[in-house]
Parts: structure tokens; C-alpha cells; sequence
């Protein structure tokens, strides 16, 4: 087992900079920080090696490097810090099934993001598309509200026009969660394949992917107009649950 003290250390350098976007993707690796997030890094096959506190004792099937406190605070992106921290590369590319997907369109609250990706995950969805405004999907938040999800769903950031155009071409259905002259949720009678757009945060989804949309979905409610997209997520997710 390597040992580490010093936070002069290259490694040590090179793993503070995957705190930064630009470094992720040039390198095609992230950070996983925390047991459970290691432990799903394992699962999925991507796990390269990891930093560990000088007192956890582990059992993985990748290289351990034994530090300090202080560098792991010091290559953690959160203020509590982690007593284990993990090298991951990118998942590789998948072919998902179309029965079910979900369409973000500049989603970018990292932790709505994460979510996201979790309660598309635990109810059987093929896929997630993202603009390119969305959050960064190996962003530190993203990651930790993911749970891990992020590791075992297929997450595609692409042109959301051509995802739309490819979607119709294998027959799925495209709906549009918007309040504009919108069937109510529990009154359109749509079964899968299909796929659902989520708006951002403030400002919706964009009109052209409205325009392009097969349906357009609102989920009645009293006292509000609109749900946080997260939350709207979870309903249609349910709605259309594996």
C-alpha cells in the first residue's frame, strides 16, 4: 500500500484539480467521495484506486493509497471531507432500451439533477438526455443526490433536438411538461414508450422542444402553479414506473 503525508504531492495536485469540470473531462475521470459512492463506483466497474484515511480499513479491488487527514480535506469538494475518496473513470457508453425516458432541458441545480437521475433509476427508466446547459453530471452534488444512480443509467448530453428526432424514429412518444395548454396529468391516456421533457428551473422548457413534442402534460395542483422539477420528475416517473 502506498503511503502519502505530504500535500505537496503530485497525486495529491492532480486530484484536487478533478474538483474542477474542465479537468474531468480532459482526463475522463472523476472523484467518488464517501463509502457508498466508492462502493457503487465498484459495482458499476469503475473504480480505478482510492485515497483512504489513515484509520478506515477497506477491502477493494483496486489500488489504495493511505493519506492524511488534510489531503483528503484538502481533495474533498465538501466541508465535512470524506473518509474515502475514489478515482473513477467516465461509464462507458450504453445502448438503452426506449420505453422510457426523460428529456432535461438546462436542469441546473446540481442537486435537482441528481435526483433526477436517482428516481429515473428506481423506477425502471432506460434514459436520461441533457442539454448542454445542464449540470455537470460528475459535479460533487450531483454525484452525492444521485446516490450513485449516475453509475448505472445511461445519461446522454446531446442536442435536444436530434434526441427528440431519434426518439420518434423508434416510435416513442414525446411529451412536454409544461403549463400551456396542457392535459391535465391524470387525464392523458399515453403508455409507453415515451419519453418526458423537464424544464429549467425558472425559465421552462424551450419552445422549440415544445413545439416538437407529441403531448403537453401539466400536473394538477391547488395553491401553486408549478412543482419543483425534481419532484414533478418523481410523479411522472411513478406515472410511468417500470
Amino acid at each position: 500500500m502506498e503511503i502519502i503525508t505530504s500535500l505537496q504531492n503530485a497525486k495529491v495536485k492532480q486530484w484536487v484539480r478533478y474538483q474542477m469540470k474542465k479537468h474531468r473531462d480532459q482526463d475522463g475521470v472523476f472523484l467518488a467521495e464517501g463509502e457508498h459512492l466508492v462502493g457503487e463506483a465498484q459495482k458499476a466497474g469503475i473504480l480505478k484506486e482510492v485515497m483512504v484515511a489513515d484509520s478506515l480499513k477497506t477491502q477493494l479491488s483496486v489500488p489504495v493509497t493511505q493519506v492524511t487527514e488534510e489531503i483528503l480535506k484538502k481533495i474533498s469538494s465538501t466541508q465535512s471531507g470524506a473518509s474515502i475518496i475514489g478515482l473513477c473513470e467516465f461509464p462507458k457508453k450504453k445502448n438503452p432500451g426506449y420505453n422510457r425516458w426523460l428529456i432535461c432541458d438546462d436542469i441546473q441545480d446540481p442537486g435537482n439533477l441528481g435526483t433526477i437521475i436517482r428516481t429515473a433509476l428506481s423506477f425502471g427508466f432506460d434514459a436520461i438526455a441533457l442539454s448542454s446547459g445542464c449540470a455537470d453530471v460528475y459535479n460533487e452534488k450531483t454525484l452525492r443526490s444521485s446516490q450513485g444512480a449516475v453509475f448505472h443509467l445511461p445519461v446522454i448530453r446531446k442536442n435536444l433536438m436530434e434526441v427528440i428526432f431519434d426518439l420518434k424514429k423508434q416510435g416513442v412518444k414525446v411529451l412536454a411538461s409544461t403549463l400551456q395548454e396542457a392535459t391535465p396529468l391524470s387525464k392523458l391516456s399515453v403508455d409507453v414508450p415515451l419519453a418526458v421533457i423537464l424544464g429549467n428551473e425558472g425559465q421552462g422548457i424551450h419552445s422549440e422542444l415544445i413545439d416538437r413534442s407529441d403531448f403537453r402534460v401539466k400536473i394538477e395542483m391547488d395553491g401553486f402553479e408549478s412543482l419543483n422539477v425534481a419532484v414533478a420528475a418523481g410523479i411522472f416517473c411513478y406515472t410511468w414506473r417500470k
